[in-house]
């Protein structure tokens, strides 16, 4: 059945759209893609639940369960568009800022097209007994939007595909509880690879010491760890960290991808891709019909590069031109400047600076010492002349709005404070107080481009 599903245009497509996006203009070893990346999470999504099942035979795992498991994780990112992630977070979020769109919705809605294209894959199902409550498994598995860490536990269960008593299964291809799921176990592996960075994170280890427990009386079960396996789990965390720092976050990652999204926005009303009926959609609403989506890959980038035509009637080709100039920029490395590259603070650093202030801490576990957020602003200039000018603009508009810039240096290392009371997470005895907390936020990742 997998081999079935592999084999049809819908999951073929993301043989052409990167794993990593713009990473592949900054690491040339990042040249992977989603199609691979997909069968890695089918393959650790079945030794997780097959190692459950043989491990606590009370769970009651069956046959069935064990087969939706690994199509949820083959068919977990079928939505993702051109560059995965600039599509969805960068261009679609500004060419249609009124929808609430995702890729995670879209890789719902074309698993259902896969399924409904294709009727080798229809009788496949039928072959194994598939019903349509494990297809709706399958897609709550792909997006568990129902169910999240901020969700009570006295919550009636969400979903329909399984019941309460296997609420755990629903925690292994994407994990909305804690994040933990074998869908980074696959990416951090496979983006250290390419990009050459360590990965000290052992996720065999986690498949082999993971069990399903009851957690604090929750009706709910979980997949836990044992206590010894405590700094595993921090590599993990420090390992996904240091892809963000050095590669997803890296400035010359985020300014390419900036670039590329400027170009879709002026090329979106000139790209024309023939959906259902024969309906044509432009860049940005093709991700309202799943027969375009499905043609939509990085190829798009090139389509745009070599649209030059020396006719002068060609319109489209004048059209795509602005978009073109941009990505001619990318190739021959002419692009925006970055005005600001955040200040990267170590926790030893932000913890020593917050006990110089005396905030009150509360212990609530070795993982997780004391409760803070780190974001960035990262600020590009797209011109590649003026730049002591658009530093000067800048820090009066941080005075504008009343950020605290602190010093500004050449490269403008800014820190956006806010205070924020916050009450302690546990009544453990290691608590100091039941006083409110004092949450220090850093302001990350808001990419103004000037």
């Amino acid at each position: 059945l997998l081999i079935k599903i592999i084999d049809t245009p819908q999951f073929q497509r993301m043989r052409n759209i990167k794993q990593l996006g713009g990473a592949y203009f900054v690491y040339p070893g990042a040249s992977h893609n989603r199609f691979e990346h997909s069968l890695g999470v089918a393959y650790l999504a079945g030794e997780l639940v097959e190692t459950l099942s043989r491990k606590q035979p009370e769970l009651k795992i069956n046959d069935r369960d064990i087969l939706c498991v690994k199509i949820a994780g083959l068919c977990h990112d079928l939505g993702h568009g051109p560059f995965s992630h600039l599509f969805d977070g960068m261009f679609i979020k500004e060419a249609r800022p009124e929808k609430k769109w995702k890729h995670e919705k879209a890789s719902v809605d074309m698993f259902d097209h896969l399924v409904q294209s294709n009727p080798h894959v229809q009788s496949e199902l039928k072959k194994y007994r598939l019903t349509d409550q494990d297809l709706r498994f399958i897609k709550e598995m792909i997006n568990p939007e129902a169910q999240t860490k901020q969700t009570p536990a006295s919550t009636n269960w969400p979903h329909k595909g399984r019941g309460q008593e296997k609420s755990f299964l629903y925690e292994i291809v994407s994990n909305s509880t804690n994040g933990i799921d074998v869908d980074k176990f696959d990416y951090f592996a496979r983006d250290s690879h390419h990009l050459g960075i360590q990965n000290n994170f052992d996720h065999r280890r986690f498949l082999k010491f993971a069990r399903v427990c009851k957690v604090d009386g929750q009706k709910q079960k979980h997949i836990c760890s044992r206590d010894k396996e405590e700094w595993n789990l921090i590599d993990m965390f420090n390992t996904r960290t240091g892809l963000h720092r050095r590669a997803y976050q890296h400035k010359v990652t985020k300014i390419i991808e900036n670039m590329i999204s400027d170009a879709f926005l002026k090329a979106d009303k000139h790209i024309k891709i023939e959906g259902s009926g024969g309906k044509m959609f432009k860049l940005s609403t093709a991700i309202d019909d799943m027969e375009a989506y499905t043609k939509l890959t990085d190829n798009v980038f090139e389509q745009i590069l070599n649209s030059s035509s020396d006719d002068p009637k060609d319109e489209r080709a004048a059209g795509l031109k602005p978009a073109r100039e941009i990505l001619e920029r990318v190739i021959s490395r002419k692009l925006y400047v970055c005005l600001h590259e955040p200040v990267c603070i170590s926790f030893i650093f932000l913890l020593i600076f917050m006990q110089q202030f005396c905030f009150v801490f509360c212990k609530v576990s070795k993982l997780l010492s004391m409760s803070f957020c780190l974001q960035y602003i990262s600020v590009y200039w797209k011109r590649t002349d003026k730049q002591k000018i658009a530093q000067r603009h800048f820090v009066q508009w941080c005075k504008n709005k009343g950020f605290d810039i602190g010093k500004p240096t050449e490269v403008l290392d800014i820190i956006l404070t806010h205070l924020k009371q916050r009450t302690p997470i546990n009544n453990d005895s290691n608590n100091i107080n039941n006083k409110p907390q004092t949450v220090f936020r850093l302001q990350f990742n808001c990419n103004i481009r000037v």
